[in-house]
């Protein structure tokens, strides 16, 4: 593998011309994956950009690589990391881990006291997550916002979410409180097995995908399986 160097900055208005391929490769990997997230335009995330509330990475030539973006919730009180993506010919260097660190740790920055939290589908999340202190969660602890909840309207599955009347969802929560308490936090953690191998993750994801779409087309009335 060719061994290649990139920058990683807190993205500013001077990125904008970035914002339209960023939009474009999020699109395409959602519908890769066949999941959905929030559809974003490029106008959201230049918006983002000029705010300080994002996160981009470069190569040393000036080619973009990889972006995430902060978004609040709740008047503050919680925080979501999202839109992370890579492109396709960079996905080999751990550049999602390096990025996720700094989004991360810019949240932290700018919202010392929120709640960060996510929502997702892909396994590697799940990992890099678990890595920074997130714990898997119910969808009742994440924020009640409304405007969170909208941007699901765009997800292939947002029918389930709202069969199971925002409690569930093919998405794993998970959730960084920055006042839990150490012990918690290791009592709730993710099993040291789940820590150390990648398609241990992977297999919850594909096991949570097939009961819940299994049984949204049976119609079950159970409400909740998972976490």
């Amino acid at each position: 593998m060719e061994d290649i160097s990139f920058k990683i900055l807190v993205a500013n208005s001077s990125h904008t011309s970035y914002a339209e391929i960023i939009t474009e490769e999020m699109a395409n990997s959602a519908k890769a994956r066949g999941t959905g997230i929030a559809k974003r335009s490029p106008a959201y995330v230049e918006t983002k950009m000029q705010e300080g509330k994002a996160v981009i990475a470069l190569t040393e030539s000036g080619e973009w690589a990889g972006f995430c973006y902060i978004e609040a919730w709740g008047h503050g009180k919680y925080v979501a990391n999202s839109g992370l993506i890579v492109a396709p010919q960079f996905r080999k260097y751990g550049l999602a881990r390096k990025i996720k660190r700094e989004i991360f740790k810019l949240s932290r920055l700018k919202y010392p006291d929120s709640k960060i939290f996510g929502l997702t589908t892909g396994a590697a999340v799940m990992k890099i997550n678990s890595e920074l202190g997130y714990i898997p969660v119910s969808y009742s602890d994440l924020t009640d916002d409304n405007e969170f909840w909208k941007g699901c309207q765009s997800c292939v599955n947002f029918e389930i979410l709202m069969a199971k009347n925002r409690q569930n969802c093919l998405c794993t929560a998970m959730l960084y409180d920055p006042h839990a308490k150490k012990k918690q936090i290791e009592d709730l953690a993710l099993r040291e097995d789940f820590k150390k191998e990648i398609k241990l993750f992977d297999r919850w994801v594909r096991l949570k995908k097939y009961v819940m779409l299994k049984l949204n087309k049976s119609k079950d009335s159970i409400s909740s399986i998972f976490f």
